[in-house]
């Protein structure tokens, strides 16, 4: 009887823990719904609102305080301080405005804004002080996003402490209802300190005057950069009617590399840079803007009303927080004659469909005085009117849905991923894989050694290939398969490799090999049968710079082209080649006895590109971390390392954003950590998510690549196969079966339910408490009253007790006090079995180590550093061995 009292006060406790964590977030939002309820009647953003979500972020509404302005080409300003007194930062921004009333806002940071006022007109000026750009908008822009671990800083000690909206009401005929204006922008906030700080920097043309009548008007900017490097990420243009394109680009030893180009007339946003850019010191920014002065019966002067013209260029960038600048200008051309040679593309304007330009300036047409005008005007009118209710309705559920998503996302920590289970995993025919890469096409090219294998017998004492008589492999060694079902669509790589390691493809879809028996680099156009370039000797180990030992992985940057490899298994170092082949340096040692120091390692065996940052980072595989490196000169620049890491790291991807995934190898016996695979957080290291699969263990994961739409696949060398994984929203809601265990898995919960199963069998109250919180998110997510939720968290409780009591009646009455020992119906005799000696639980894992086929194979792993070792799936011996710098004794093999 004690013992069931005990059960009760526990599920008490339990649901009244389960309902308080039900309604702590419920609070945030239920503050911020009688704040939101408490503005002006006349629009949302007539005072400004501070939602707090998070224990660290927060949301400022900025917003015009329903202004009515009388007169076109209006520029109204108005001031926000910073709610807080310490460092903060800006990570999101979401606009509230129409071309229909607005014709372009900026937001304005600074310390001193030049008036006190609720507003007023901007040719007061914005700011006494000096002021940096945050952000534009202008012709229905979508909100822009900065990348992961990217801010712009405010507050603090060189922060600004205002933000200042300057809006441009460039035609007022929408106001004749004198109806009231509220736009604006919502930011998003953090205290949480960012390693990348954001900045503007814009370029502008002061002078450009365009002659009435004339076809092309060019004008072009251009400065020096000197200060630290930054890195640029998105771009916007901006010009009035007469412009056609805008081109920026970086010069840098007399070659135009494309920063954005595009359309003024299109939708005036920041649009993300195509392939990052990095500007360094003493590079050239360049733009011209094409203008055309055809209809025009005067001169059009650069000014700020609709009838005058602007040329202007901005760019987003970030640099690193220690040499972080905010804003800079451009308004020169330091160099007229080099425009002599800018790309032909800038000179094309871009074409813009007619119904795209009536959108863009429809209430600006001369014609509008019509009667047929005034008749659709009026049409507009009321449908805006409509809109404009609906918008007013719908902006605080956007708050409040914007300030969930953004709570949701921290505690999911942004990322989860699992097995995508309609994979044909087991049924591909692979050879070891030991790479993976992803083309331009987000195909799937795996590296795989067909029929050869690694073993003791491969190499001597000296890494010389000893199979040499075997000949390269027959089977096609690179196969393409369609990412969604793994169906071949093209291979290659036919007598050419004695025994394949590292892959990556460029972004031209070359292929770029290392043979660990060839010593040697390889460089294949996707059709082509012979190699378009080979770096190292056939066959020669060596460690000067014309040969390679046992090279495992290759890297090419996109923005250069420079080839970096890794080198290897009996070299330690980092060598850089020029995209023709040419060296031009190396970095990089073994590592020092009792303790790694940076730019030291123990087995280099695969690398990631961050070329947004352009950084390389290495899986320093022996030493069980990832080391970080500068691309331009080789300098160290960070570690990542984490228990969970174990004692290897085998390989590292890289996903443009911020994400870093990584595998690990087998725990040692007597370790906890897991074979799994990772996702970090690439700006503070940390890990937001592990993942392994579900139909079947990893046995030996060899290399990891990941796409930007979540999609991640990894080659397991041992187990001769390509996991799947995405990320978890993708999945549908589906029951799995696992060692005769049936699980019912949603979403987050699965791969975590899974792993529960897996590793401690024997914790079913965890499973049934973790399927109770879900059911509390689940609910919580899409609004269920809290009545049905707590109807739903007593039904099983009840049942529960229910069950309890009758059990305890039966011992009692019908076996007496000691009908727990005397049990022989077949439900005692199962639950006896199943209880196992001196356990006061069921031990699923006695029960299935009692049945035919279940094993321990895999935790008497021998100790085998720097190898990548695999065991024979019958008997467990080694059947390959990947040698470190120093041979190790042969050990028995089945091979």
């Amino acid at each position: 009887m004690a013992g069931f009292v005990n059960n009760l006060l526990i599920l008490v406790l339990l649901f009244q823990n389960i309902c308080l964590g039900f309604r702590g977030p419920l609070s945030v939002f239920k503050r911020y719904k009688y704040t939101s309820r408490s503005l002006s009647s006349e629009c949302l953003g007539s005072d400004q609102t501070v939602i707090s979500f998070g224990l660290s972020d927060f949301a400022l509404d900025i917003r015009m305080p329903a202004v009515t302005p009388k007169e076109s080409d209006t520029y109204f300003c108005m001031s926000v301080p910073l709610p807080v007194n310490d460092e903060a930062y800006v990570v999101d921004f979401k606009p509230h405005a129409s071309m229909d009333t607005v014709h372009h806002m900026l937001l304005f940071g600074c310390n001193e804004p030049s008036s006190t006022e609720n507003y007023w007109d901007c040719d007061e000026g914005t700011c006494k002080d000096k002021s940096n750009i945050l952000y534009a908008w202008a012709r229905n822009a979508p909100p822009t996003r900065l990348p992961k671990g990217v801010g712009f800083r405010v507050g603090g000690e060189t922060g600004s402490r205002y933000f200042v909206l300057q809006v441009h009401y460039g035609d007022v005929s929408a106001f004749r209802d004198k109806h009231k204006d509220c736009s604006g922008v919502t930011l998003h906030l953090t205290h949480q300190k960012q390693p990348l700080i954001a900045g503007m920097y814009l370029m502008m043309s002061v002078n450009t005057v365009i002659p009435p009548g004339r076809k092309v008007v060019n004008a072009d900017i251009a400065c020096h950069y000197k200060r630290s490097p930054m890195h640029l990420f998105a771009y916007r243009v901006h010009t009035h009617r007469l412009g056609k394109v805008v081109s920026g680009y970086r010069v840098r030893n007399g070659q135009w590399t494309l920063i954005g180009r595009q359309s003024p007339q299109l939708p005036q946003a920041f649009y993300p840079v195509k392939y990052p850019v990095d500007i360094s010191y003493d590079d050239i920014l360049a733009a011209r803007c094409v203008f055309s002065g055809e209809g025009r019966t005067t001169e059009t002067h650069i000014g700020g009303t609709a009838n005058d013209e602007m040329c202007n260029f901005y760019i987003m960038y970030y640099m690193e927080a220690k040499h972080a600048v905010s804003y800079m200008t451009c308004t020169q051309n330091a160099n007229p004659d080099m425009f002599r040679n800018i790309p032909q593309e800038a000179n094309i304007p871009i074409p813009v469909k007619s119904d795209v330009l009536k959108m863009m300036h429809g209430h600006h047409e001369e014609t509008k005085n019509s009667d047929a005008s005034s008749l659709l005007q009026q049409a507009r009118k009321e449908e805006e009117e409509i809109l404009d209710q609906e918008t007013k309705d719908n902006d605080a559920s956007y708050l409040l849905q914007q300030a969930k998503k953004e709570q949701t996302e921290i505690l999911d920590q942004d990322f989860h991923i699992e097995e995508a289970m309609e994979w044909p995993v087991l049924d591909l025919k692979l050879g070891q894989v030991s790479g993976l890469a992803l083309d331009p096409e987000d195909n799937l090219v795996v590296f795989h050694r067909g029929d050869r294998v690694w073993d003791e017998n491969s190499f001597d004492s000296k890494f010389v290939y000893q199979q040499r008589g075997l000949g390269p492999i027959e089977q096609n060694t690179i196969l393409v398969l369609n990412p969604s079902n793994a169906k071949l669509l093209h291979s290659t790589g036919k007598s050419l490799f004695y025994l394949p390691h590292g892959l990556s493809v460029d972004k031209n879809g070359n292929y770029w090999v290392t043979d660990v028996a060839l010593h040697q680099v390889f460089k294949l156009g996707a059709n082509d049968k012979e190699p378009l370039l080979i770096l190292g000797v056939a066959l020669q180990p060596g460690s000067d710079k014309n040969h390679f030992c046992q090279p495992t992985d290759v890297a090419v940057d996109p923005i250069t082209g420079s080839i970096y490899v890794s080198d290897g298994y009996c070299n330690s170092r980092i060598i850089q080649f020029s995209p023709n082949g040419l060296y031009v340096m190396q970095w990089g040692e073994e590592t020092s006895p009792g303790r790694s120091r940076p730019g030291q390692f123990c087995i280099p065996h695969s690398l990631a590109l961050i070329p947004d940052l352009s950084q390389l980072c290495v899986a320093d595989r022996e030493n069980a971390r990832i080391q970080c490196f500068r691309l331009e000169t080789g300098e160290f620049t960070r570690e990542i390392k984490h228990t969970a890491f174990g004692r290897e790291l085998f390989a590292v991807s890289y996903v443009p954003g911020g994400l870093l995934f990584a595998v690990n190898g087998m725990p040692y016996p007597g370790e906890a950590e897991s074979v799994q695979g990772f996702v970090m957080n690439f700006s503070t290291g940390e890990i937001i998510d592990t993942f392994m699969p579900l139909r079947k263990s990893f046995e030996m994961p060899h290399d990891i690549v990941a796409s930007e739409d979540g999609r991640v696949f990894v080659g397991d060398v041992h187990a001769k196969a390509v996991w799947k994984f995405v990320s978890a929203e993708k999945m549908e809601h589906r029951s799995v079966k696992k060692a005769g265990i049936e699980v019912q898995e949603t979403k987050e919960s699965e791969a975590v339910v899974e792993a529960r199963l897996k590793n401690k069998p024997e914790s079913t109250d965890l499973l049934r408490s973790m399927d109770k919180q879900h059911l509390v998110q689940q609910a919580s997510s899409t609004g269920v009253s809290f009545v049905l939720i707590t109807t739903l968290l007593i039904i099983p409780v009840v049942v529960l007790l229910a069950i309890l009591v009758f059990i305890w009646w039966r011992k009692t009455t019908v076996f007496g006090a000691d009908g727990e020992h005397k049990l022989d119906s077949s439900s005692g005799r199962i639950l006896g079995r199943l209880r196992g000696k001196g356990s006061g639980g069921i031990n699923l894992g006695n029960f299935f180590a009692s049945h035919k086929g279940y094993s321990r194979k895999g935790f008497d792993r021998l100790s085998t550093e720097g190898s990548d070792q695999e065991k024979d799936e019958d008997d467990g011996t080694d059947s390959e061995e990947e040698r470190s710098a120093s041979p190790l004794p042969p050990a028995s093999s089945s091979s």
